[in-house]
């Protein structure tokens, strides 16, 4: 029996404006994260994935310890990463980190790993960019081995071996959940199949229905290791209002800000408010009321059979006053809309 769909949010600690525009200093927004999540389990959203990024337009460079701060002041709501960047840690010290995460939150850690779509963590911590995929299919070879939590022997070529070592603490389940995201690379999908993982998806651009091939290229490489199904989340940007009009207007200039930022580091030309539109309209920036988004999630669970529907909830500059009613707008109305429409006509099975 397939589990219920998980509504998830996570954000990248975005460097934010207060009420006077100013931009906050990293304290701040860090606390303000807390804060957020804290908003999020009071109005029963399941899970919150942060960030992991080194770089001035973001705060949070070590989410586990903003995790674990969240985790004194919850109870229920899962605690996870969006995503860790394995490529340039150490999966030892993740494994530690996140065993010691699962304790204190009385077992709600959670992983999700990737290789990172920024790369100023490779120069930071001394790593070749030119070994960005073999570092981390080796490194996310030994993490898989640690999670069985016994003994572990292994050996690489990038990174000293282990024989017969232990690692601790160890996990009251056994068995962290960690999840791979891919950003749509059929390689990519293959890989989180052949190591058992749950697969999440990071769509940010273009219909979300695109990615139908991917989750039936993981379904059927599980089906040929003879591994029972594993939950497939998604992971899109996302920004709520009293009215589509008022949530596009406000978050317009945050959204052009980020992408042409990035976008002049990465080669891209400027967005337009055009595109902006098309991409909110039919693609994967689920913005507006409560009733269109909710219609829109529940589109795409239909689409793709998912379990987990993550909204990234923060966008560049967005103020904290508006992040804080985007998740009790998700939380308190796009939810039980969601779960209304699919009660309705339901999406294809999933697996928990």
């Amino acid at each position: 029996m397939s589990e219920p769909l998980e509504f998830a949010i996570d954000t990248f600690g975005d460097v934010t404006v207060g009420a006077d525009g100013t931009r906050l200093p990293y304290p701040q927004v860090i606390r303000n994260v807390v804060e957020e999540a804290v908003v999020a389990e009071s109005v029963g959203i399941d899970a919150i994935g942060i960030g992991e990024h080194h770089r001035d337009d973001f705060a949070v460079s070590a989410p586990e310890i903003v995790l674990a701060a969240i985790a004194g002041r919850t109870e229920r709501i899962r605690l996870g990463t969006a995503v860790t960047v394995l490529s340039s840690d150490d999966p030892v010290r993740v494994f530690e980190r996140f065993a010691t995460l699962d304790a204190v939150s009385r077992g709600r850690a959670e992983i999700i790993l990737g290789r990172g779509s920024f790369t100023e963590s490779f120069p930071l911590f001394g790593y070749d960019l030119a070994q960005y995929e073999e570092l981390f299919e080796e490194k996310l070879d030994l993490l898989s081995h640690l999670l069985d939590e016994g003994p572990v022997t292994w050996q690489g070529r990038l990174r000293p071996g282990l024989k017969d070592q232990q690692v601790y603490p160890k996990t009251e389940s056994g068995r962290l959940r960690t999840w791979i995201g891919v950003g749509g690379s059929p390689q990519s999908v293959v890989r989180a199949a052949s190591y058992r993982m749950p697969l999440m998806l990071a769509i940010i651009g273009g219909a979300p229905e695109r990615f139908a091939p991917y989750v039936e290229l993981y379904h059927r490489a599980l089906d040929q290791l003879g591994v029972e199904r594993l939950p497939v989340g998604v992971h899109s940007p996302g920004y709520l209002a009293e009215t589509d009009q008022q949530a596009r207007d406000e978050l317009w200039p945050h959204y052009r800000a980020t992408h042409d930022r990035i976008g002049r580091e990465r080669g891209w030309g400027p967005t337009t408010r055009a595109r902006f539109e098309a991409e909110a309209d039919e693609g994967a920036l689920y913005v507006g009321s409560p009733e269109t988004v909710a219609q829109k999630i529940a589109k795409t669970v239909r689409a793709l059979g998912v379990a987990r529907f993550t909204l990234k909830y923060s966008s560049g500059t967005l103020p904290h006053d508006n992040l804080v009613n985007t998740i009790r707008l998700y939380g308190e109305e796009v939810v039980p809309r969601v779960r209304r429409s699919l009660a309705e006509t339901p999406a294809p099975a999933t697996a928990g």
